[in-house]
């Protein structure tokens, strides 16, 4: 499908040869031959190194804080302003180097299932994995849409291989992935990971879809045997959004970024970008019979006598990832849209061990857990650190949100409320104690969990309330047994776990305090009450 004849002078881009929207196997080519470390693994897929950075640079980013922006960005650290002069700067930066190229690849592709409100996206980069990359991320083009493509609604300048200057006002290092909603325009400075323009694109969805009464959404989604049987998945990296939603007895329509219109749900990308650390066919059949010709393996250890992926190799990073096209994935819906949620469902890793598996949420309790964002990692290496952290992330999505958090939540309480969708918190942590003490619940059950939702087993069945969280707690669940429920049970302590529960209800509480003014008084009255267990 490449078609070479694309003129780049309105970007400032003038190269001798331009390779745009190849076939996978011309991008393999190139990468062997032009990056060193790329290899083909015995699986068929292309292994890449990213450089020196192997994960997002979130310090680094940076919103260009234009006139009309002022009131409607959610400025802080997560967008850091940058004045147009110095966006101007770090453009000529990038232009300038990508010049000074004999090659580059173009890659024009949409953000959107949905013809209604996708966006033409078009990425300029120096690396042949990256095209590749985004050639899978990206929805990719027919060859009618391609010669019919015009002029794009954004375009991603990645001069990865080249550093920012970090005497410039505004800069923090070399690295710099700067937004400009204004002009319709990113730029990439001194990281070559590639996750950094999936994410970019995702941020600029954030942004616009809003205006659009279309909810942006960080969360998987799959549907079942109806077109009805709808189910979101929220949730942060750990939590098992990606592994509880490919799910081999229900079609996935997309594994991470996805909007809510008027007329239903619609994924953003083309593709998948699955994390593989410890990656089997035993826990995830359908991830690793992804990874074959045309998926990039980012990072990814392999032997090199005889191109065998090391799945449990770390040594890069542990971020590793793989990029491939949601068609590798058997059971994926195509196109990659479906009809109302009927369940929204929030994952979380609770390292406390105080979540029920399983809680069903009200419309209030819903919205206050979705601000909150709550997940819990495992304590470090360093001696003496045994306690888990608390993470909360606001909309399970912090990093890539445009607008303040309230308005997300309040898109949602309104859609959900609409469309009569059913809210669940769904523990996928610890059970019977706290880190150390505590142990797994258990993969199977997580998923009879899910299925129970899924086929509304757990509707009219008896409920305890949760005396510090509030929520209503099924008793009762087909498939697994009852005895892990209710979470104060499992524990051979049950004070110490109400002494667990009350710190972790005042970590919730403390972390709110960032949104109560923005947030009604239901919403904040939703929360943990401490004071239970306090005055009790």
């Amino acid at each position: 499908m490449a078609k070479q004849e694309i003129d780049l002078s309105k970007h400032d881009i003038s190269v001798a040869k331009i390779i745009r929207n190849a076939s996978p196997a011309r991008y393999y080519e190139e990468a062997i031959r032009r990056d060193s470390g790329s290899a083909i693994s015995s699986s068929g897929a292309l292994v890449v190194r990213s450089g020196k950075r192997t994960g997002r640079s979130p310090a680094d980013k940076r919103v260009v804080n234009s006139d009309n922006l002022n009131e409607e960005i959610w400025w802080g650290n997560v967008n850091i302003p940058l004045d147009e002069r110095t966006f101007d700067i770090n453009r000529q930066r990038a232009t300038d180097y990508l010049n000074t190229k004999e090659q580059l690849y173009v890659i024009d592709g949409f953000a959107g299932w949905d013809p209604n409100y996708r966006l033409k996206v078009r990425i300029i980069a120096e690396r042949a994995y990256h095209a590749l990359f985004m050639h899978n991320m990206l929805i990719r083009p027919a060859k009618e849409e391609l010669e019919n493509f015009g002029d794009p609604d954004f375009v991603v300048f990645n001069a990865g291989k080249f550093p920012a200057n970090r005497f410039t006002e505004g800069m923090t290092s070399d690295a710099s992935v700067d937004v400009n909603f204004k002009t319709g325009e990113m730029v990439i400075l001194g990281t070559e990971y590639a996750g950094e323009m999936k994410k970019g694109i995702f941020t600029v969805m954030h942004y616009l879809m809003p205006k659009k009464n279309v909810l942006s959404m960080h969360c998987s989604a799959n549907e079942g045997d109806s077109p009805d049987d709808v189910a979101l998945f929220f949730g942060l990296s750990g939590t098992g959004k990606t592994t509880l939603s490919a799910d081999s007895n229900r079609k996935l329509v997309g594994d991470d970024e996805h909007c809510w219109s008027e007329d239903g749900i619609f994924n953003i990308e083309g593709g998948c970008y699955a994390k593989t650390i410890n990656l089997s066919r035993e826990k995830e059949p359908e991830i690793y019979d992804a990874i074959r010709f045309g998926t990039v393996l980012e990072n990814v250890g392999y032997d090199p006598e005889t191109r065998a992926v090391d799945f449990d190799d770390t040594s890069i990073t542990q971020n590793t990832r793989a990029s491939y096209p949601i068609d590798y994935i058997s059971n994926a819906k195509i196109p990659c849209t479906a009809g109302h949620p009927k369940n929204i469902i929030f994952l979380t890793y609770d390292a406390f061990g105080v979540l029920p598996p399983v809680s069903r949420l009200t419309p209030e309790q819903a919205m206050y857990h979705f601000i909150s964002g709550y997940t819990a990692k495992v304590a470090g290496t360093e001696v003496g650190v045994t306690e888990p952290e608390a993470t909360f992330s606001a909309c399970f999505g912090a990093a890539f949100l445009a607008w303040p958090p309230s308005k997300y939540a309040e898109m949602l309480a309104e859609k959900m409320k609409k469309h009569n969708a059913s809210a669940w918190l769904v523990n996928t942590g610890l059970t019977g104690g706290t880190y150390g003490t505590g142990s797994r619940i258990d993969l199977k059950s997580t998923r009879a969990i899910i299925s129970a939702i899924h086929n509304c087993a757990l509707e009219g069945v008896s409920t305890e309330t949760d005396n510090v969280f509030g929520f209503e707690v099924p008793t009762q669940c087909p498939g697994i047994s009852s005895d892990i429920l209710i979470p104060r049970r499992t524990w051979d302590d049950p004070e110490a776990y109400d002494r667990q529960a009350q710190k972790l209800g005042k970590l919730f509480q403390q972390n709110f305090e960032h949104y109560k003014e923005e947030s009604s008084e239901a919403i904040a009255e939703a929360g943990p009450d401490v004071r239970i267990r306090e005055n009790s």
